[in-house]
């Protein structure tokens, strides 16, 4: 297998649709309180993972929670994953802060998140 590897998932993103509800159940789950809290993402850090609320699915339209695998150079994974059989659904942009996010759709419809930090 050649290409770049993975640093595994270190980061979950959650819709949600009652921010203020979900970040207390988060906060109970986890044991902490949120490092980012603003009404339109709360983050949380917790075991070395980060695990976010997205209101109403923010504006790329989550349905679901995404896994976001981190990986060292975003293009050649997206472009690995691509000639493998996914789909890009959301080419890498910047986020924010030098972090870079795509996401992709395996043969099955199933969102896979793809996240650089610079």
């Amino acid at each position: 297998m050649t290409g770049s590897s993975s640093q595994g998932i270190k980061t979950v993103l959650h819709p949600v649709s009652d921010l203020a509800t979900a970040k207390k159940v988060y906060a109970a789950l986890l044991g902490v309180p949120p490092q980012t809290d603003e009404p339109y993402y709360v983050g949380f850090e917790a075991a070395g993972q980060h695990i976010g609320l997205v209101p109403g699915g923010g504006p790329q339209g989550m349905t679901s929670p995404v896994a976001y695998w981190h990986v060292p150079d975003i293009e050649a994974k997206l472009a690995e994953v691509s000639a493998a059989g996914a789909t890009v659904k959301e080419p890498a942009h910047d986020v924010g802060g030098g972090r870079l996010v795509a996401t992709v759709t395996d043969p099955d419809g199933n969102v896979l998140g793809l996240l650089q930090d610079r």
